[in-house]
């Protein structure tokens, strides 16, 4: 055993160490990054939904006006 042994070692499990730490931080931002896509899909679909709420609203209030000018014409 040489003197250098020992010291490799502990460079070694230092090493170990920051791989799982680095690991576990990837884990994380993996399943934080999977978590926003899916949130960001319900959004985009909420928009939509909304966006569709809107015309058909905007539509229905056009059709009233334009009766009651028509009303008013008569």
């Amino acid at each position: 055993m040489t003197d250098k042994e020992p010291y490799q070692s502990l460079e070694l499990r230092d090493l170990e160490t920051k791989l799982d730490q680095f690991i576990d931080l990837y884990d994380s931002v993996k399943n934080e990054n999977e978590t926003l896509k899916s949130k960001q899909d319900d959004l985009v679909r909420e928009k939509a939904y909304l966006l569709e709420k809107t015309t058909i609203a905007r539509n229905r209030v056009e059709a009233m006006i334009s009766r009651l000018k028509a009303m008013g014409q008569s």
